[in-house]
């Protein structure tokens, strides 16, 4: 099943490339993990100057979406879903053909354009994670859920 991630923010720390990369790479058959980047646009200081990069983030980001995509919002104040919940989460969208489309927000946080269209908000802790950081938590246990499903030793409950 392919599973997308699209992120805001093209030019990452070399760490969180070579991270992504591994948790995609060592993912298997049926599991497919794709990230789309867009760009962070330039950021000026204010509350005015804010509000217009998740604007423009949001355009970017609904112009990757389909109709077909069951979209995560990934946010502070979502739900906290357990790997084993996620794992469980995951197989349901595999069995009802409900492609998962995870969102990074940028420093900014989400547009509520993008928070509308989502059909669930999730956090990946309560503490305040660096979007470079968010995005490898979320391959990570993206990975982990996927290795759960598939009965290997990786994930200790």
């Amino acid at each position: 099943m392919r599973v997308r991630v699209i992120a805001v923010g093209a030019r990452m720390p070399g760490w969180v490339d070579t991270a992504c990369e591994d948790y995609r790479r060592r993912l298997r058959e049926p599991w497919r993990l794709l990230l789309t980047e867009v760009s962070a646009p330039r950021r000026d200081a204010g509350t005015a100057a804010a509000a217009r990069a998740r604007s423009g983030e949001a355009r970017a980001i609904l112009a990757q979406l389909t109709d077909d995509d069951f979209v995560v919002a990934l946010d502070e104040r979502g739900s906290q879903p357990s790997t084993q919940e996620l794992a469980r989460w995951l197989a349901e969208r595999a069995r009802a053909a409900e492609p998962p489309v995870f969102i990074v927000g940028g420093p900014d946080g989400l547009d509520p354009q993008v928070s509308r269209r989502a059909r669930l908000t999730w956090s990946l802790s309560r503490l305040t994670l660096p979007h470079a950081l968010a995005r490898v938590v979320l391959f990570e246990q993206l990975y982990r859920a996927a290795s759960l499903l598939a009965g290997h030793p990786y994930h200790r409950a």
